[in-house]
């Protein structure tokens, strides 16, 4: 629409043609619909949406054992990360008049369980608006962002901070209040080995302490207990489909047998692969993500199996002791033809049906 502004004097004293337009209004209405609107207010300013909801109440006793585990820091850095993220969505969502939606909980409380317990708060700021804003808001919004957020915005931090994000862990305070008298974990519990590097050396790890937690690692990884109880809540409620859950476990614990039974020695036998590291975590609630995952029950399958058996590989054979946010962002960008593939082939069958009938 062209809009041509008629100024009151050009030239003369009085300009008559802008006179009749000021007296019918006209230039009022062209001024008001042409006028920047930054911020429309919402009639709601969250979007509740319970199967999102579920998953956040399935990740909050994670967050309560990252503070006992490792001091009250790590709530802190958890809000941080919430506090980060939903402003990053309001100042899209505010724009269209629209709310925030409840998704964006789910997002940075897994972005936040999946960062060390000592990462700065500045870099996991950083990390949260990137996801948010490229990952997710870049694309439309809630329901049309083709990669994982909480995945987009880890992986920036691990190429950009690397030093940070894989050789800077700490044992956690274990025992009697663990971490509920202390800020942060002592300087001297520090140490650069995780349960996944130690098996990359050899050693020899306890299953006790992976299936409690009681070991060095992210801040949601550490109790596969938790994660078991967390992944079967939403399971259970319908928040994620379980042919997602299913599959990727069956792809890495399959690929981790063979090779481990070959004699490859990078690769652990199929207890370890599940309980160490963040494979369980991402298999329970990265990796069902709805989102951005495969939409078609076939497709579930074979999206959910390929991310298991590609982390076994990169965890194998790669640089990288983690492979579970690689083969996530790798499979999210082959969902798209995944489904159309699947659909596909359904149609074909269904036609020469129709056909003979």
């Amino acid at each position: 629409m062209e809009v041509f502004w008629i100024p009151a004097s050009a030239g003369m004293t009085k300009n008559p043609i802008h006179s009749r337009l000021k007296k019918r209004g006209i230039l009022a209405y062209i001024r008001k619909r042409t006028s920047l609107k930054v911020f429309q207010r919402p009639e709601k300013i969250f979007l509740m949406q319970k199967p999102m909801l579920r998953v956040s109440y399935a990740l909050v006793p994670l967050v309560l054992a990252a503070l006992y585990l490792f001091g009250w820091r790590s709530l802190a850095l958890v809000l941080v990360v919430l506090v980060c993220g939903i402003f990053t969505e309001a100042i899209f969502t505010f724009r269209q008049g629209k709310p925030v939606t409840s998704a964006v909980f789910v997002t940075c409380l897994i972005f936040s369980l999946s960062l060390p317990p000592r990462l700065p708060f500045w870099m996991a700021a950083v990390g949260i608006v990137v996801g948010v804003a490229v990952g997710k808001m870049a694309f439309g919004g809630f329901g049309q962002n083709a990669f994982n957020p909480a995945m987009v915005g880890r992986c920036f931090l691990y190429i950009t901070f690397p030093i940070q994000m894989t050789n800077i862990w700490v044992e956690p305070m274990w025992g009697g209040l663990g971490g509920l008298g202390y800020w942060t974990v002592p300087v001297d519990a520090i140490t650069q080995a995780t349960p996944l590097m130690a098996l990359r050396e050899g050693a020899a790890l306890s299953l006790q302490k992976l299936f409690l937690g009681n070991t060095a690692g992210s801040l949601g990884e550490m109790s596969a207990l938790l994660i078991l109880l967390g992944g079967a809540y939403i399971i259970f409620k319908k928040a994620a489909p379980w042919r997602l859950a299913l599959s990727c476990l069956l792809g890495g614990m399959l690929l981790s047998g063979i090779l481990h039974g070959i004699g490859f020695p990078n690769v652990p036998a199929p207890i370890y692969t599940l309980l160490s590291g963040s494979f369980l975590f991402g298999t329970a609630f990265v990796v069902t993500e709805p989102v951005s995952g495969a939409k078609t029950k076939a497709g579930q399958w074979i999206y959910g199996f390929m991310i298991g058996g590609l982390t076994i590989v990169l965890r194998g054979f790669s640089n990288f002791s983690e492979g579970i946010m690689f083969a996530v962002l790798i499979m999210n960008a082959f969902v798209p033809i995944l489904d159309q593939i699947v659909r596909q082939i359904q149609t074909s069958r269904k036609h020469p049906q129709e056909v003979s009938q």
